[in-house]
């Protein structure tokens, strides 16, 4: 069993910047790739940023591209998503996720069959 846990969730100003964390734990194997999904209230979750493991190849959703960085640390155990300029509509709980994708690029959120509990930002004046 792999178990994730993100921190870094908060509050800040729009424009403001943020840098969430997930660190793996438990299982050795958990998959080929590691993603951030956020989920506004009332609305279904979306992936925002991906990241194989091996490779280090990354991608994002078109509303974070340029803003949001997915990276991950020398061990492949922790995975960071440096969020930039961001934006009232960036509030969402941020929830982080691993699994075994047959496809490139791993957007869909069927790949990934294990999750965290969620992180909240909340972007605001």
């Amino acid at each position: 069993q792999v178990e994730l846990v993100e921190s870094g969730g908060g509050s800040v100003q729009p424009g403001g910047s943020l840098r969430l964390s997930c660190t793996a734990s438990g299982a050795t194997y958990r998959g080929n790739c590691m993603a951030w999904f956020r989920q506004h209230p009332g609305k279904e979750r979306e992936g925002v940023a991906f990241i194989f493991i091996k490779s280090g190849k990354t991608y994002y959703a078109d509303s974070v591209k340029g803003r949001f960085t997915i990276s991950q640390d020398n061990a492949k155990t922790t995975v960071y998503l440096q969020m930039n300029g961001l934006k009232p509509e960036d509030t969402a709980m941020y929830y982080c996720a691993a699994g075994n994708s047959l496809v490139d690029p791993p957007l869909d959120s069927r790949w990934y069959s294990y999750w965290g509990q969620g992180t909240r930002v909340t972007v605001s004046s």
